[in-house]
């Protein structure tokens, strides 16, 4: 039996490196799956990363969009008492015209516009120009040059480069205006 005890000895050592090599691959397995875990995790906290940084951006447009756009309903509700003070001065008789009081109006009219343009108010030029729909809104064909504004009957306005009111015109049909003699 002596002799048996030497081949127990390289079945019993073969068995444990056989052992030892399946752990070994084991091992290499859960190491790759570990990595491939972690590499994912990775790409996820990246992707998160990147959203987050995309979200504080646009929260921050839109902070400096609310904030550039706030007072534009009390804008608009301003304009109507505008456009009544330029009616007013355009139809004040002659004789009443030179009187100091007019003057005091006509200078809180220039007060309000001046007020309305250090908020980013602008006037957007309709007469003469070609008709644009994004800042015109036609109300009527009249003699003129065809697609070109020949009367301006509501001025527009702009807030920081966004219409607020467009300007209501009357576009000219193509028919030429008959002159006067």
């Amino acid at each position: 039996m002596i002799p048996r005890e030497p081949e127990e000895n390289q079945t019993n050592d073969v068995e444990e490196e056989v052992a030892e090599i399946e752990d070994v691959e084991a091992l290499k397995q859960v190491l790759a799956e570990e990595k491939a875990k972690a590499e994912a995790n990775l790409a996820n906290w990246k992707r998160a990363q990147a959203d987050f940084i995309n979200y504080k951006r646009r929260s921050e447009q839109e902070k400096e969009e609310i904030s550039k756009f706030a007072n534009a309903l009390l804008i608009l509700n301003l304009l109507p008492i505008l456009d009544d003070l330029e009616r007013a001065f355009t139809s004040i008789p002659s004789h009443l015209a030179k009187l100091t009081w007019v003057d005091g109006i006509r200078l809180i009219e220039h007060k309000l516009r001046a007020s309305l343009e250090a908020q980013g108010l602008s006037q957007i030029e309709a007469l003469g120009e070609p008709f644009d729909p994004n800042l015109h809104e036609a109300a009527m064909h009249g003699k003129g040059k065809e697609g070109i504004v020949v009367e301006e009957l509501q001025k527009g306005y702009k807030l920081h480069d966004r219409v607020i009111r467009p300007a209501t015109v009357v576009v000219g049909n193509g028919e030429e205006e008959e002159k006067e003699v």
